[in-house]
């Protein structure tokens, strides 16, 4: 069913009012002069919903590692970077930084990815549409994922990016779940649905409350909290999103707090640049990376009294400093002057919502023309693995249906 912009407007005004007034960009900018999401990704919305229509869910118990020292409900994941020693075949892997071995397993990764492209998209379709199609086959993959006792997936990441031959998981595998962010900003626009029982609403936020609540206390989970890369930034951009979808205010406050006394005194130089990113393998795509999933966290702990977008320590350094650093890359990354990716760097960038977000937030409209250019949807798996916000229509819906 097609709705008129007017009702659209409405049905975003009523989304607004249920997801609080977190959930939308904060811009002194003219509504003309922000870009209409609604409009530009209409089809491309609706082309992806409709391929989703016609995939059933795939949950991590449709695979299983004999490698992994959990269960087939646990999420298992294998090191990237690390591969056989040439020295010691048999022996614990070596690493190999920036080159990903194809030899590990990622079948749960992978399956989590899925999701992450599936469930958007059809959440962002029966936001523009109201059609309930889409809004019952997003809770279907909900209900398996989080519901179903023989699809579930349990609640921590345990055995996440384990190592053959040194560990069975480590805190760095939290980063995984990254592609759980965009699929819990779907899940209160799923809720406005008759297709969302209430009982199952309350089993999914309680599997949230679960993994944020083992997220936030165990050894793996704080170890990656202390990460002085990306990893702190996403164990943030994660534990804000799944905090404030559970209404977990002692953790919103938290992770607000983390981002002006721990990750832009940390992360950001005086230039704007991200030093510990610079010195990887993949400077390039990692900076963009680490300034999208900043970008986000701003978004999502942003109020009408506290943007975080414009926060700044005495000496400048803020988020807009580090996306005005790397904005003239993204414009035009011939003019980068660092060392190129040791992989991919000709598929960067994508459609970085960093872009969008700081654009709105900072009032810098010259950002706009360059995200819409930029590709939306990439094919690459290490570039998708690396680009977890997809339907930003579910971020700025406010501006979408304006």
């Amino acid at each position: 069913m097609l709705v008129s912009r007017r009702e659209f407007c409405a049905m975003a005004g009523v989304a607004a009012a249920a997801l609080g007034a977190r959930r939308f960009a904060i811009s002194a900018l003219p509504r003309a002069d922000i870009p209409n999401v609604a409009a530009i990704d209409r089809h491309r919305i609706l082309t992806a919903a409709n391929r989703c229509l016609r995939e059933p869910p795939v949950t991590i118990t449709s695979f299983f590692c004999p490698r992994s020292a959990g269960g087939r409900h646990d999420y298992y994941s294998e090191g990237d970077y690390w591969w056989p020693n040439p020295k010691d075949p048999a022996g614990p892997y070596i690493q190999r930084d920036g080159y990903s071995n194809p030899g590990n397993f990622t079948a749960d990764r992978q399956a989590l990815i899925r999701l992450s492209l599936q469930l958007p998209a059809l959440a962002a379709a029966w936001l523009l549409t109201r059609d309930r199609r889409y809004a019952a086959h997003a809770v279907e993959h909900l209900r398996a994922w989080f519901v179903a006792p023989a699809t579930r997936m349990n609640p921590n990441l345990e055995y996440a990016q384990a190592i053959h031959g040194i560990t069975t998981g480590r805190g760095i595998g939290i980063i995984d779940t990254i592609h759980l962010v965009e699929v819990v900003r779907s899940i209160p626009f799923l809720e406005r649905s008759s297709e969302f029982p209430p009982a199952e609403q309350r089993q999914v936020r309680q599997w949230f409350a679960d993994y944020v609540h083992w997220m936030t206390t165990s050894k793996n989970g704080i170890a990656e909290r202390e990460a002085k890369n990306n990893h702190g930034t996403c164990w943030v951009m994660q534990v804000a999103e799944f905090a404030a979808y559970t209404d977990n205010r002692a953790l919103t406050d938290f992770c607000r707090a983390r981002f002006r006394q721990v990750l832009v005194p940390n992360q950001i130089a005086a230039d704007g640049s991200f030093p510990l990113e610079l010195r990887r393998t993949k400077p390039y795509g990692y900076c963009l990376f680490n300034l999208d999933a900043m970008a986000t966290v701003c978004q999502i702990l942003s109020t009408p009294r506290d943007n975080l977008f414009s926060f700044a320590l005495p000496d400048g350094r803020g988020f807009a400093k580090a996306v005005a650093f790397l904005f003239p890359f993204i414009a035009d990354k011939s003019r980068w002057p660092y060392r190129h990716d040791v992989e991919y760097f000709a598929d960067w960038p994508v459609r970085q919502p960093s872009l969008l977000f700081g654009g709105i937030a900072l009032n810098r409209p010259r950002y706009f023309p360059v995200w819409r250019r930029l590709d939306p949807d990439p094919t690459v798996a290490e570039i998708i693995r690396n680009y977890p916000i997809r339907q930003p229509v579910l971020w700025v819906s406010e501006e979408a249906g304006g």
